[in-house]
């Protein structure tokens, strides 16, 4: 399956979490109830997937975890903030640059309609 292809599954499991749970909950919230409507859809999804940073050949005792890897190839994060900042559509391009991903959607279900909260993220697709 592509990454196009699994795009359009998360964005259909997006619509389904946010109508039935609305805006303004916690992001865990969220991600528990998107993974659970992608594995649902048959997709392979994990959640917290820690991804180590590398400076030079020298790995850091720093890293971050993703809040959703779908099929191993798509990354989400997800947000439940009043305003998506700019350094937030920057932190998932640098995902997708550390884990040589190349699709991510950053999702923020505190909006009034979902379709203004989902944004793809592409590097070298």
């Amino acid at each position: 399956m592509s990454e196009n292809e699994i795009s359009y599954k998360i964005r259909g499991a997006i619509f389904n979490v946010y109508n039935n749970l609305g805006a303004g909950l916690l992001e865990s919230v969220y991600v528990a109830a998107l993974r659970y409507e992608l594995k649902s859809d048959g997709l392979d999804v994990f959640s917290e997937v820690p991804v180590p940073v590398y400076y030079g050949d020298e790995k850091l005792e720093v890293g971050f975890r993703l809040d959703l890897l779908v099929n191993q190839k798509v990354l989400i994060e997800v947000k439940s903030v009043e305003n998506l900042a700019e350094v937030h559509h920057k932190q998932v391009l640098t995902y997708l640059k550390l884990t040589k991903l190349k699709l991510g959607i950053l999702v923020n279900f505190n909006v009034e309609n979902i379709t203004d909260g989902i944004f793809r993220k592409v590097n070298d697709l």
